[in-house]
């Protein structure tokens, strides 16, 4: 039982010391939720996109938009580009999983959207491009990412980077993150 508790603690701390550097975020989280409030309020919508755990957020994170947070409000527009499995897999098939994201971005994405993806890596080749795309439109592209920031960081408009290298911590503080951004849009929502 001991080689479990130690695990414990070792992650809990681990958890803390992200979690201690995320106020230095909070100008970065400020102008995210402008980004968002402004295309939400002209009509647009929220794209979510990451690979395994982080499509997992994505979903999740557009499904709160849509349903609802904490405040009941009318629906708000947001797409988790994860979900299609028809469009991932003949994507994949017929071009490429680098471009399973991207493709979705062409065909979905306007100026007035947000582009938000998640990689714990910054290296993901189909967010990469995914935000390059909605870049090329456009849209305000965002990246959720850790460890140095990766590529994403010189493609996305605003790069959030959760400096670990843990993916499991830098996933926890992009929940938290996105958890704060559906609460602030709540707040602002008329």
């Amino acid at each position: 039982m001991q080689v479990l508790t130690d695990s414990f603690q070792r992650n809990l701390t681990q958890h803390k010391a992200v979690f201690e550097q995320l106020e230095q975020h909070q100008a970065q989280l400020l102008e995210l939720v402008q980004q968002c409030k402004k295309a939400l309020d002209s009509g647009g919508k929220l794209l979510f996109l990451g690979n395994g755990g982080s499509a997992a957020d994505s979903q999740h994170l557009a499904a709160e938009f849509v349903v609802r947070f904490k405040k009941e409000r009318n629906a708000l527009a947001a797409i988790a580009l994860t979900t299609d499995s028809s469009i991932l897999t003949a994507n994949s098939n017929d071009y490429s999983f680098d471009t399973v994201f991207s493709r979705q971005v062409e065909a979905l994405c306007r100026e007035n959207d947000v582009v938000i993806g998640l990689t714990t890596s910054g290296q993901s080749p189909n967010v990469n491009l995914a935000l390059q795309a909605a870049n090329d439109l456009g849209a305000f592209s965002v990246a959720f990412t850790g460890k140095d920031g990766g590529k994403v960081k010189d493609i996305a408009a605003l790069s959030i980077i959760i400096q670990s290298d843990e993916t499991a911590r830098i996933q926890e503080a992009h929940m938290f993150f996105g958890h704060w951004l559906c609460e602030a849009i709540d707040l602002l929502h008329e």
